[in-house]
């Protein structure tokens, strides 16, 4: 029996990407203002950060309800598919409970999944999925698979600004413009499904060297499985400055890194400038 890879926009996988590896991408609603959209379908990437910059009030996101993930759990069942549902972290979003409320009409048919992560953490592990599906894995096989190799993810990132997670109430004003004015850099990582502070920089250059020394002190990059850098904002040019700061960790293993942009659920506290690698340890 096939098998279907369900997940959410949240993992960062854009529509053209998910096409080819035949991964279905339910949107999440990005409400800015009273205006709605769907993310990746009405509102890509690109869009979200220019209203983002120019907006003085954060946007939020809604959750995918558990009919939305029912009427794909539906269509997997009628094509006499299987289905591995993969979502965000049940930490940051009601996705995950939503996803299993939807499940229980398709016992053994539907598994359901939480990454305990998101962004490019959560799309490396729908990566490793699409993998074990070509492996001839069922349903079963792959979930049990990943429940095991999410332990191993890491996400990483380097933030550019702390005005969003001012903005988000995340930080106090006065540290952020404290922050502002010593050029501070956070590090951020995804610990047990939750984004936590993990370090402080002064400068870019000294938060790319930290940003080293967490993947090193991590166990390094398992470069046989899936992994991702990303970057968010209008462009990738902090990403590409990053990459040259960080060779040793890359050079002699492989020829070409996987890039992709950071949307909507982390990027709303991260801001533009963010820049995050993605790794099985």
């Amino acid at each position: 029996m096939s098998v279907r890879i369900i997940t959410d926009s949240a993992c960062d996988i854009p529509p053209e990407e998910a096409a080819t590896l035949g991964i279905e991408v339910l949107p999440i609603t990005v409400i800015f203002g009273g205006e709605e959209y769907l993310d990746g379908v009405t509102l890509s990437n690109r869009a979200f950060f220019e209203k983002l910059v120019e907006s003085d009030a954060l946007p939020h996101t809604c959750q995918i309800t558990p009919f939305q993930y029912g009427e794909a759990f539906r269509a997997a069942a009628e094509a006499g598919e299987e289905a591995v549902c993969i979502t965000l972290s049940g930490r940051l979003s009601g996705c995950w409970n939503s996803a299993c409320l939807a499940a229980e009409d398709y016992a053994g048919r539907v598994i359901v999944v939480d990454s305990e992560n998101v962004s490019i953490g959560q799309r490396i592990l729908v990566l490793l999925a699409a993998r074990l599906r070509e492996q001839g894995l069922s349903a079963a096989e792959i979930a049990a698979r990943l429940e095991i190799q999410k332990k191993r993810v890491r996400v990483l990132a380097l933030l550019d600004t702390l005005e969003y997670l001012k903005k988000g109430g995340r930080i106090s004003p006065a540290v952020a413009f404290a922050g502002g004015v010593l050029s501070i850099k956070p590090v951020v990582a995804v610990q047990k499904g939750e984004v936590a502070l993990i370090g402080k920089a002064r400068g870019s250059k000294n938060g790319n060297n930290l940003l080293m020394q967490f993947v090193q002190q991590s166990g390094g990059i398992d470069f046989s499985m899936p992994y991702a850098l990303g970057y968010s904002g209008l462009s990738d040019a902090l990403l590409q400055k990053y990459i040259r700061d960080s060779e040793p960790l890359y050079k002699g293993h492989v020829k070409e890194l996987p890039v992709c942009c950071i949307g909507s659920t982390i990027g709303t506290y991260a801001g533009p400038g963010a820049v995050g690698v993605a790794f099985f340890s």
